[in-house]
């Protein structure tokens, strides 16, 4: 306990450290009150006659006993706010009176330290995270990307994603949240696969076309990938944005099916049909081949390519392909040979790019299916591998190099 007679000789002291330590005291006693409310009045005087200190040491011992208290007297806090620049900042960074508008008004005659003060506060709302980010500067804005507990306006994540994409920490900021719109992943995928393209032990380990094969079905992958889990949510922006900007094609509808993502499929023909989501997984689950094929055809995809979905979909019946790498295998090398079987080999040319996937894919499964399957046999059997005996002279044996 301090005396006032003490608390008014440590006030009016020469010594500033003294005139900080009653500041510092009367912070806490105005906030910690509970008595008459003429002495609290006294307190509350005493804090305004500390504001004309000309040490900024007292000014900071004030502004340190009041930053983080809700019980703070507005007044006096936006007085320190216009204190020195070490004294603003930390008002800036830590006191929860300042409201929105506060914030704006600093964002706006600030520069880069005040940005970064309030970058760090506890907590920031949707329209200071906007604010600071607009200034453009980044560190500060990868700052305010790095942190979970904000949220940012799905707009200017996806522009974010547009502007920055091609950046390898902006990309790893903007990935690792769990906000991310749709589009915006979708985007930052493509900018993954350009530079992937690029990099020099990229192109160096893969000849061009298989490398082109590779970011291709890649990338096809992502569209659908994201568009399941954006159907799964019942959000439609996701297929109406691949419609609208001319995305979506033929090879990305394959491959939605041969990867058992059947929810993002429906998606898609429900937009191109301009019917319910729910009635095409109805369809596509129970429907009979003329009911597939008209509704197809209500989408836009008549001819030959209606017919080869109409074939995928009803194999797709039968196979879980969703998970099961053999099953995709399976159902598209029957369809391929289908194919083969009907125009004798002579695929029509509006059929060439949906047999060339379907190709790809045939080779590409072949592969993922076999991985293991002959450790698998090996650790199952006990017998001999039964080999034909060598027939003829033997080969002539060269000495080594």
């Amino acid at each position: 306990m301090v005396e006032y007679s003490e608390f008014v000789r440590l006030s009016r002291s020469t010594d500033s450290d003294e005139r900080g330590h009653a500041a510092h005291l009367a912070a806490l006693a105005y906030l910690d009150h509970d008595g008459p409310a003429d002495e609290h009045a006294a307190l509350y005087a005493a804090l305004i006659g500390f504001l004309d200190d000309p040490s900024v040491k007292v000014r900071a011992a004030l502004a340190y006993g009041l930053l983080h208290s809700t019980e703070a007297p507005r007044p006096i806090i936006m007085a320190l706010l216009q204190d020195s620049p070490i004294i603003s900042r930390a008002i800036l960074q830590y006191s929860p009176l300042l409201i929105d508008a506060d914030l704006l008004s600093a964002i706006r005659k600030g520069d880069a330290s005040i940005w970064l003060a309030i970058a760090q506060r506890t907590k920031i709302s949707v329209r200071i995270a906007a604010a600071l980010i607009d200034h453009g500067d980044d560190e500060i804005a990868l700052l305010l990307l790095r942190r979970s507990d904000i949220t940012i306006e799905p707009a200017l994540l996806i522009d974010l994603a547009r502007d920055h994409g091609t950046v390898a920490k902006w990309r790893g900021a903007l990935l690792s949240r769990t906000d991310l719109p749709a589009p915006a992943r979708l985007i930052l995928v493509q900018r993954v696969a350009e530079a992937l393209r690029e990099t020099r032990i990229v192109r160096g380990a893969l000849t061009a076309d298989r490398l082109n094969r590779l970011l291709r079905d890649g990338a096809d992958t992502a569209v659908s990938t994201i568009g399941e889990a954006e159907a799964c949510h019942r959000r439609r922006d996701f297929v109406q944005d691949l419609v609208g900007s001319s995305q979506l094609n033929s090879r990305i509808l394959l491959h939605a099916v041969v990867t058992g993502h059947v929810m993002f499929f429906a998606s898609c023909i429900a937009e191109l049909a301009d019917v319910t989501r729910d009635k095409v997984f109805s369809l596509l689950e129970n429907g009979s081949r003329a009911a597939l094929s008209a509704l197809f055809l209500r989408a836009g995809l008549a001819g030959e390519l209606g017919k080869v979905l109409v074939r995928l979909v009803l194999h797709a019946r039968t196979a879980d392909l969703a998970d099961d790498i053999a099953a995709r295998h399976y159902v598209v090398t029957a369809l391929t040979e289908e194919l083969i079987a009907d125009f004798e080999g002579a695929i029509p040319p509006e059929l060439e790019e949906t047999f060339a996937y379907l190709s790809e894919q045939n080779i590409a499964l072949a592969r993922r299916a076999a991985r293991g399957v002959m450790k698998a046999f090996s650790e199952m059997t006990q017998s001999a591998m039964s080999l034909a005996a060598l027939q003829g002279a033997p080969r002539l044996q060269l000495p080594a190099a």
